[in-house]
C-alpha cells in the first residue's frame, strides 16, 4: 500500500532520513519543520500517515498529536523520539498515537511499523 506521509521534525537530518526510508518503500512524502506547519499541511492535505517528532520548538509533539486527532479522529500517527521513558510512551499512547519509534531511526523498524499502522494495527514494541 503506497500512501502520502507527512514527516514532522525540526531536524533536517531526521526529516531526510525518514523521507529516504519512506520513499524507498514507495510512499510520497511531505515535510513540516514544526507543529504549526504540520497542522496546516495536514488540514489541507489529510495525509494517510504522520511521522511526528516529540521535541520541537513551538509545540510539543503530544500537543500536535492532540490537535491532529481533533482535525481527524482517524489520523494515523507514529511518534518518533529519542526519549524512551515509560512515562513518555504512556503519554503518547494516551494521546492516540498508533505507534512509537525510537531515534535514531532504522529502516527495518520503520518499515515494519509503517506497514502495521497502515493495515490498521498499532505497535508498542
Amino acid at each position: 500500500m503506497k500512501v502520502n506521509v507527512l514527516v514532522v521534525d525540526d531536524s533536517s537530518f531526521a526529516r531526510r532520513t525518514a523521507r529516504s526510508f519512506l520513499e524507498e518503500m514507495g510512499h510520497t512524502v511531505e515535510e513540516a519543520t514544526d507543529g504549526a506547519q504540520a497542522l496546516e499541511r495536514y488540514f489541507l492535505h489529510r495525509h494517510d500517515l504522520v511521522i511526528l517528532d516529540m521535541v520541537m520548538s513551538g509545540m510539543y509533539g503530544t500537543e500536535v498529536l492532540t490537535k491532529l486527532r481533533e482535525i481527524n479522529p482517524e489520523a494515523r500517527v507514529i511518534v518518533v523520539t529519542a526519549d524512551i521513558q515509560k512515562s513518555t510512551i504512556d503519554e503518547v499512547r494516551a494521546a492516540g498515537a498508533a505507534a512509537f519509534l525510537n531515534k535514531p531511526l532504522n529502516r527495518q523498524d520503520m518499515a515494519r511499523t509503517v506497514e502495521t499502522v497502515l493495515t490498521g494495527g498499532v505497535t508498542w514494541s
